[in-house]
């Protein structure tokens, strides 16, 4: 087992992937200036990384353009890994043309890479912003600190309505194609990279110059064979400010599954389960349309709608504290009252969302947001809205003063 305190002292130790991870099976060490694929892409910063991959920015040397380059532990899960990609290839290849179709992540190429810990799978996809959670916590970071800021600092009501309408555009585009995405949150939605351009100082302006420290054993002896020489630290966008002038992309296909499988077990919601799936254990494509609303709503208010740390009855009461209990079924009803152990004439039908959004969305140019949060923020997956509705409510595109 490799422990820490066998290397001299190195404070991304703990802020970046685990180096119990760099083992045969595990990630490919990479060191800022490694070329893949016969030298066709070689690398420049980290973009992050996961339980599965690392994610690097790379330099398309044959098409002259920047890239991210996904390189997964070699004992991943191909079959998970094999349904994201083969999602991403149904949809661009039956939709190509639609316009809601540039608001999926663009998958550009995949190749095999062999290292000392085994042979990597490597994906490259079009370069991307940060996601929106990170640009919404850092308006509120704002907020909790007016002395350094316009305390009315936040996204301008014409950014809003147009991240909007390009969430659900693209929700619309992803049903159309009899699919789901499954797992819609403010991390899998993420601003476009058109700023960034071709450039490799524009770019540099907002990742930054890449912060390594060399991995070095304090006694001296030559590192294991499959650990990386350095340790970067993944881009942290704090020098973003593009949002309003990018359009949004929605990542992350994992979770994503067939509307015709079967309670969409091939993949269980992420990190803020969708009511259903709480009280039924079960869920379809309509689980989109929650998480779309949860997400259009942080747009508006700057936050999620709801906190959850893992207790399914604290995050139940939220949600009824919010939308109410109009259209609830009686089983459900019940399974909360006896889980609370509260008198269900509580539970009243009366909307905070709705008294929430009209008191708050007080900008003529915000107010159609208003039926379209609520039709989608609905506990019961048959009384929401469908994308092509919310669309609709927005009514037609039109500039919108800031």
């Amino acid at each position: 087992m490799r422990e820490t305190f066998i290397y001299q002292p190195n404070h991304l130790f703990y802020t970046q992937e685990p180096l119990l991870g760099y083992k045969p099976g595990g990630y490919h060490p990479v060191t800022l200036g490694d070329s893949f694929k016969d030298g066709r892409y070689q690398v420049h910063h980290k973009l992050g990384w996961g339980k599965y991959s690392t994610t690097w920015l790379a330099y398309d040397k044959s098409n002259g353009y920047w890239v991210s380059l996904e390189i997964v532990t070699a004992n991943a899960d191909d079959s998970s890994r094999s349904r994201e990609l083969h999602h991403l290839q149904l949809l661009e290849g039956r939709c190509k043309g639609f316009l809601s179709s540039k608001y999926v992540i663009q998958f550009l190429d995949i190749f095999s890479h062999n290292g000392p810990n085994g042979d990597h799978q490597c994906l490259v996809f079009e370069l991307l912003g940060p996601p929106v959670e990170w640009v919404l916590m850092d308006y509120s970071a704002c907020a909790d600190h007016p002395e350094y800021t316009d305390p009315g600092d936040k996204l301008e009501p014409g950014t809003i309505m147009r991240m909007s309408r390009q969430l659900l555009e693209c929700v619309e585009f992803i049903h159309s194609a009899g699919m789901a995405h499954g797992d819609i949150s403010g991390w899998t939605v993420v601003f476009s990279g058109k700023s960034l351009s071709t450039i490799r100082e524009r770019i540099f302006k907002f990742v930054g110059v890449p912060e390594v420290e060399p991995l070095v054993r304090s006694d001296g002896r030559a590192l294991d064979e499959g650990l990386p020489t350095h340790l970067v630290k993944a881009i942290v966008w704090d020098s973003w400010v593009e949002e309003d002038h990018e359009d949004l992309r929605i990542i992350d296909f994992g979770r994503s599954f067939f509307q015709w499988e079967k309670n969409g077990k091939a993949a269980k919601p992420g990190l803020l389960p969708a009511p259903e799936t709480i009280f039924t254990g079960s869920f379809d494509y309509r689980v989109d349309l929650w998480r779309a609303g949860c997400v259009i709503y942080s747009f508006v208010f700057g936050a999620s709608p709801f906190t959850y740390k893992g207790d399914n009855n604290a995050l139940v009461a939220q949600m009824i504290g919010l939308v109410g209990t109009n259209n609830m079924p009686e089983d459900w009803k019940a399974q909360y009252s006896v889980g609370h152990g509260l008198d269900r004439k509580r539970n009243t039908q009366l909307s905070e969302l709705k008294r929430r959004l009209v008191e708050h969305v007080n900008i003529p140019d915000l107010a159609p947001l208003v039926s379209v949060i609520e039709g989608l923020m609905r506990l019961v997956p048959s009384s929401r809205i469908t994308a092509s509705t919310g669309l609709s409510l927005l009514g037609p595109k039109k500039r919108v003063s800031n």
